[in-house]
């Protein structure tokens, strides 16, 4: 694993909008970064990430197992009561679900450790499936990447794979928040594979779901909603006024309500106490006391967290680091410090793709911070030699 300089192409700006990224820059900062990229070899890729994904996505799907007939366990998960039965039938019923992204720290030599996971609400979707495979074909045919060249990329062949291997109801609906590019962007590209496929799709702001007398969900038109991808957490779908209403609503979400137990941080402290010593896994417990002074060596965050909003780090050598946000109540979990790589000055984390059941694709942010934020760059790769 080498992070390589690259000279950024002359048009990629006017590319990245007329293919529709328009969140390739914050602000005056570039969030989608080519002006170096990282090289893998194919045995880095299959040993030490591909591998250990499926591997960590087989103990995710078996902590779910467990978990749905534990009362104690979604204790744990901080998992509403009156929620529970939703989440057990649509695990039993086999609700389809599409994806997700396990958080790596990797530096070219294994074993990769996973910091967290985001079954849910994954974002950077698009850039990960299509925009950096685009640079990589560029890259190629204009000279500056051998011809051989590959990358660690099927993402968007396997969502379609997804959504002809099911069916759904349609129309089928593909919402997020009205004011995120970001979120649209991701909406957008999930809404285009699936038209791909072969369904009737439409795209719709989350604040325009509305709820029929007969407790249907609806859109503006007043037309039902069949089945509702939502890029929309589901642990805010709990505490929405509207949230009583869904089990009743015969609408089929995706992602599907069994995923509320794998789109918190409670399920690394039951991951690593089912599994403890597994290579892959850093040792995490619910932290029962958040208030108190993190120790040494070790991460806190709160079960709801995103984007790395309100994590805490204190490192072994006594550095503070927290990141502020709207996350702060709650509980939380405690991690062992595990130190991002460093590459030219910037902390790397490699976002493992899962589509279905099976290992996709990587995405690697970059940051200046020990913290990957929503601003962190994204930084294309390839597979040579």
């Amino acid at each position: 694993m080498k992070r390589i300089a690259c000279t950024p192409r002359a048009d990629w700006k006017a590319t990245a909008e007329h293919y529709g990224f328009r969140f390739h820059t914050f602000g005056d900062e570039p969030y989608w970064d080519e002006s170096a990229c990282y090289q893998f070899t194919l045995r880095q890729i299959e040993d030490d990430l591909e591998e250990p994904t499926r591997q960590l996505h087989e103990l995710c799907m078996d902590l779910v197992a467990r978990a749905v007939d534990s009362e104690e366990l979604l204790d744990r998960l901080a998992i509403p009561r009156d929620y529970r039965d939703l989440i057990r039938r649509s695990w039993r019923d086999g609700h389809p679900h599409f994806y997700g992204r396990m958080d790596l720290s990797y530096d070219g030599h294994g074993p990769a450790k996973l910091l967290e996971a985001n079954y849910d609400t994954p974002t950077s979707l698009y850039e990960a499936g299509f925009f950096q495979y685009l640079w990589l074909e560029q890259q190629m045919q204009r000279g500056v990447l051998p011809a051989d060249a590959d990358q660690f990329n099927s993402l968007e062949e396997k969502l379609g794979q997804v959504f002809g291997a099911n069916t759904f109801a349609t129309p089928f609906y593909f919402a997020s928040v009205r004011d995120s590019l970001e979120d649209r962007g991701t909406v957008q590209y999930l809404c285009d594979i699936a038209t791909a496929a072969g369904l009737d799709t439409r795209l719709i702001d989350v604040e325009d779901i509305g709820l029929n007398p007969a407790g249907r969900f609806i859109d503006r038109s007043g037309a039902p909603i069949p089945s509702l991808f939502k890029l929309y957490p589901w642990e805010d779908m709990f505490h929405d006024r509207y949230g009583p209403a869904i089990a009743g609503s015969g609408t089929l979400f995706v992602e599907p309500p069994w995923k509320a137990l794998l789109s918190n941080k409670g399920m690394l402290a039951l991951l690593w106490e089912q599994h403890e010593g597994h290579p892959n896994l850093l040792p995490a417990f619910i932290d029962a006391t958040p208030e108190r002074p993190l120790a040494p060596g070790w991460v806190r965050k709160p079960f709801f967290s995103r984007e790395g909003a309100n994590v805490e780090i204190h490192t072994p050598d006594g550095q503070r680091v927290k990141e502020e946000g709207p996350y702060g109540g709650g509980p939380h979990v405690i991690q062992q410090f595990h130190a991002l790589p460093r590459f030219a000055g910037s902390h790397t984390v490699i976002g493992s793709w899962v589509v279905g059941d099976q290992p996709a694709g990587i995405g690697i942010r970059e940051d200046n911070s020990l913290i990957t934020k929503d601003s962190s760059r994204f930084v294309p790769h390839a597979i040579i030699g």
